[in-house]
């Protein structure tokens, strides 16, 4: 071979990386577009309507219960789906037959969801399609680290996290046009995961991993080896950044959840509108904000070094929007709480990741404690819907629902300012 041959051969070489990559990006794009989509849809819109036609009268009640209790499944299954499809070993990878075989069960998941006739088989059918959707959301996700370099996660994180917003108006839009099929809406958002799945393997082939040796099994006691997960609380900074995570989360979950309810029992639509069509246009809003703040305040966090002053306004964005439904119950004002929410939470979805890793005690343990991170995540989900079902029953309803959402908001921004080792 030439020179000018060895040349050229050395130049398509990077190319056909970068084209790999955007070929992995775009297709792991859709697959958790898709996810967000089944998540949003079934959430918020043909869950609520299942249970108001099942149990009108007690349909907050049950709603709390269903939405508490299968949070907490999917808190339990996806260290689970993460941990299986870390020691599964095929000639196909570790990930590809969860991200293949967990969507086709998870079609059978809410076909069964869409015919329950109860609240108790309701509770049993979401629970179960959490839990097999955990088993493909776990191994989706580390993907990133298994597949991404170090210097390109950055825009595979931004990628994930814009196609999470689109995915989930997508998804409310599409079971918002379901609210009198919702068997079948239920069968096209599993089908649309389904398909999507199959797309993003077939399109991007894993790594053989038959003879990777399996991890070592941990013989610690349980005891010790939950101490050693949690000890990066024992941190000042990450635990700050812990409890401001979980403050805005759980303000964010106790509103969103009961938007459906909201519409009808409270804040009324237009005229010609229904509450299933306020609740798009309400996601409607609130992605177009969250995409156009993500797109600002990451790249300006960036230049001028600065992390806090972002997530503060975010999180207190996010709590001053809540009270505006309060002060004035129609539906031109959550428009604009909309709005404040999405860009909210734009600002917070591209900043406070770049903040959680400087806050990371040790980076040999930086998997570990992100997982802990993710408690933060998941924790408010499994409370929200039960505080929520407190509030509006015992508490003052609705509006005292706002103010509960926005005071989380807050207390989040509050507990950001005490981070003391980042700017």
């Amino acid at each position: 071979m030439t020179e000018t041959e060895l040349a050229g051969s050395a130049a398509v070489a990077p190319t056909r990386r970068r084209a790999g990559l955007r070929r992995l990006l775009l297709s792991m794009g859709i697959a958790n577009g898709a996810l967000s989509a089944l998540y949003a849809g079934i959430g918020t819109i043909l869950l609520p309507q299942q249970i108001e036609n099942i149990d009108r009268a007690h349909k907050v009640t049950a709603l709390g219960v269903v939405a508490g209790v299968s949070a907490a499944v999917a808190l339990i299954f996806n260290p689970i789906g993460g941990s299986l499809s870390d020691r599964t070993r095929s000639r196909f990878g570790r990930r590809a037959p969860w991200l293949v075989a967990a969507p086709l069960g998870l079609v059978a998941a809410v076909a069964f969801l869409g015919r329950a006739g109860t609240v108790l088989l309701v509770l049993a059918g979401w629970c179960l399609a959490q839990a097999v959707a955990n088993l493909y959301q776990a191994p989706l996700t580390a993907v990133i680290p298994d597949r991404v370099a170090p210097t390109r996660r950055g825009a595979a994180s931004a990628v994930v996290g814009v196609a999470s917003v689109v995915g989930g108006v997508a998804g409310v839009g599409i079971a918002s046009q379901f609210t009198g099929h919702l068997l079948l809406g239920y069968i096209v958002l599993g089908v649309l995961l389904a398909v999507t799945a199959v797309l993003f393997v077939g399109t991007t082939a894993d790594q053989p991993s038959a003879r990777r040796p399996r991890p070592e099994r941990d013989q610690r006691s349980l005891g010790r080896r939950l101490a050693d997960f949690m000890s990066a609380l024992r941190y000042r900074d990450f635990a700050l950044v812990f409890a401001s995570r979980a403050a805005s989360i759980l303000g964010y979950f106790l509103v969103v959840g009961y938007e459906l309810y909201i519409l009808t029992n409270y804040i009324r639509p237009p005229a010609g509108m229904k509450p299933a069509q306020g609740v798009t246009v309400l996601a409607a809003i609130s992605a177009v904000g969250a995409l156009l703040a993500a797109a600002i305040s990451g790249p300006l966090s960036d230049r001028l070094g600065r992390r806090k002053p972002f997530v503060f306004a975010s999180s207190a964005v996010a709590g001053a929007g809540c009270i505006l439904p309060v002060i004035s119950p129609t539906f031109g004002t959550v428009e604009i709480f909309a709005a404040f929410a999405g860009v909210a939470f734009g600002t917070y979805l591209s900043v406070d990741a770049a903040l959680v890793t400087l806050v990371l005690p040790r980076s040999e343990d930086a998997a570990r404690d992100l997982g802990v991170l993710n408690i933060a995540n998941a924790g408010p989900q499994v409370i929200a819907p039960l505080l929520a079902l407190l509030i509006i029953n015992h508490l003052g309803g609705y509006p005292t629902l706002f103010v509960a959402g926005g005071c989380c908001g807050i207390g989040g921004a509050v507990a950001v300012t005490g981070v003391r080792s980042v700017r």
